[in-house]
C-alpha cells in the first residue's frame, strides 16, 4: 500500500512540475515570438546534457510504469525519508512556478539569449542567478526519495554537475549582451545558491 502511495505523489509532483516548465516555455516562446532550437547550442556538452536528460526523464517514467522494473536500484529507504522526499518534492513545485513566472519570456533551452531578452533580477532572481539548476536537480532527487530509488538520485547529482559546467558559458553570453550591468549582478547575487553576505552597492 505504501508503494502505491508513494507512487502517486511521485507521479503529481512530476507531472505538476513538468506541467508548469511546459506551460511557461511555450508562452514564453509566443510572447517573445522567437522560438529556439536547442540544435542552436551545438556544444559537445549540450549534446551530452540531451543524451543524458532522455535518461534523466525515462528512468522516473520507468518507476511510475511499474516500479518493479527499477527494483535493481531500490535503496530501502524508511517512511520517513520517503515523505521527507514528498515535502522537499512540494516546495521545488512551488520553486518551479516561481522562477518561470519570475523570469517570464527570458526562458530558452540553450545558453544563448534572447534578442530583446531583459536582465531579470526580482523574485528568486534576486538572489540567485540559476535557481533553475538548483531547484530542477533538487526536483529529480526528490523523486529518487519518494520512489526509493539511488539510480535517481544519482542522475538528479550528475545532471547538476552537468548544469555547473555549463553555466561559466552561459554567464559570459550574459555578460557580453548585458556588461556591467551583469557584472554588478554577480557581486550581490549568488550561482546557485543566496549569498551570505552581499554587496550593496550604494
Amino acid at each position: 500500500m505504501n508503494e502505491t502511495i508513494f507512487r502517486i505523489l511521485a507521479a503529481l509532483t512530476l507531472f505538476t512540475g513538468a506541467g508548469i516548465s511546459i506551460y511557461f516555455r511555450r508562452k514564453a516562446d509566443r510572447d517573445s515570438g522567437e522560438k529556439l532550437s536547442r540544435s542552436a547550442d551545438g556544444t559537445p556538452m549540450m549534446m551530452v546534457i540531451r543524451i543524458f536528460g532522455l535518461v534523466l526523464w525515462l528512468s522516473p517514467l520507468v518507476y511510475l510504469i511499474n516500479p518493479a522494473w527499477m527494483a535493481w536500484s531500490k535503496l530501502g529507504l524508511s517512511d520517513g525519508a520517503r515523505w521527507f522526499g514528498v515535502g522537499i518534492g512540494s516546495l521545488c513545485v512551488a520553486g518551479i512556478y516561481w522562477l518561470f513566472k519570475s523570469i517570464g519570456s527570458g526562458i530558452t533551452p540553450v545558453s544563448a539569449t534572447r534578442k530583446e531578452h531583459k536582465l531579470s533580477t526580482h523574485g528568486i532572481y534576486h538572489w540567485v542567478r540559476h535557481p533553475l539548476y538548483t531547484i530542477g536537480s533538487s526536483f529529480i532527487a526528490s523523486f529518487g526519495l519518494m520512489a526509493d530509488n539511488w539510480f535517481i538520485i544519482l542522475l538528479a547529482t550528475l545532471a547538476f554537475i552537468a548544469m555547473a559546467v555549463r553555466t561559466p558559458k552561459e554567464e559570459a553570453n550574459l555578460i557580453a549582451k548585458f556588461g556591467d550591468e551583469y557584472r554588478e549582478y554577480m557581486k550581490r547575487t549568488g550561482r546557485f545558491l543566496p549569498r551570505l553576505s552581499r554587496q550593496v552597492n550604494k
